[in-house]
Order: C-alpha cells, then sequence, then structure tokens
C-alpha cells in the first residue's frame, strides 16, 4: 500500500501562484508514475501532470490547459512530488488529488493510489 498526503491548496488571485506538495509512504518502491488530476465541482476528475519513471530516466506530460504555467517536479530521495501553479486562472479552481501508479501512465484509471485532495481557489 501507498500512503499519499497532499498540501499547499489555498486561495489565491487570478494571475497569482501555488505549490502544491504531494508525500508519499509506504510501498513506495513499487510506483512509477505519480500524477496530478483535478476536480471542479459538478465536473468529471481531469489530468493535470504526471512524471513517469525507470531506472534512468524521467518524463514529465501536462494536461493542455496548464501546459506553459504548470510544473510538475520530483524529488525521490523524499518520495515527494511538486506541482508549481503560475498564472492562476479562475478556471484552475478544484480539489486536486495526487496518485500514483505502477504504471508509467498518465491514465487516471490506471492510478492504483490517490490522496484526500487538497482545494485550490482562484479569485477573480
Amino acid at each position: 500500500q501507498v500512503q499519499l498526503a497532499e498540501s499547499g491548496g489555498g486561495l489565491v488571485q487570478s494571475g497569482g501562484s501555488l505549490r502544491l506538495s504531494c508525500v508519499a509512504s509506504g510501498r513506495t518502491s513499487s510506483n512509477n508514475a505519480m500524477g496530478w488530476f483535478r476536480q471542479a465541482p459538478g465536473k468529471e476528475r481531469k489530468f493535470v501532470a504526471a512524471i513517469t519513471w525507470s531506472f534512468n530516466n524521467a518524463n514529465a506530460y501536462y494536461g493542455d490547459s496548464v501546459k506553459g504555467r504548470f510544473t510538475m517536479s520530483r524529488d525521490s530521495a523524499k518520495n515527494t512530488v511538486y506541482l508549481q501553479m503560475n498564472s492562476l486562472k479562475v478556471e484552475d479552481t478544484a480539489v486536486y488529488y495526487c496518485a500514483a501508479s505502477t504504471k508509467r501512465t498518465v491514465e487516471p484509471s490506471l492510478y492504483e493510489y490517490w490522496g484526500r485532495g487538497t482545494q485550490v481557489t482562484v479569485a477573480s
């Protein structure tokens, strides 16, 4: 089992920045990807960003709506991933979930472990 704990959400003005963190604990050695997904009220959960890795390589992927504004990074020594969110827009308002997968994927249905989420609210 893997446990995930997100932090860093909050209220920010449009155009501002936030950095989310997600710490993984438990059987983290089985993971090959971690991702961020978000869900706005009344909408389905959507892909935001993910990092997949193998022994000597890592790749980052982004949803179209956040490319150029969000950056995901990983500190493997701390089992932590970050999501730096810049130039935030009102439409970025959502609950942001951290997830982990044993597969190298960005498909949310293939992520086995999920955090409880952290609220991000962007005010106009």
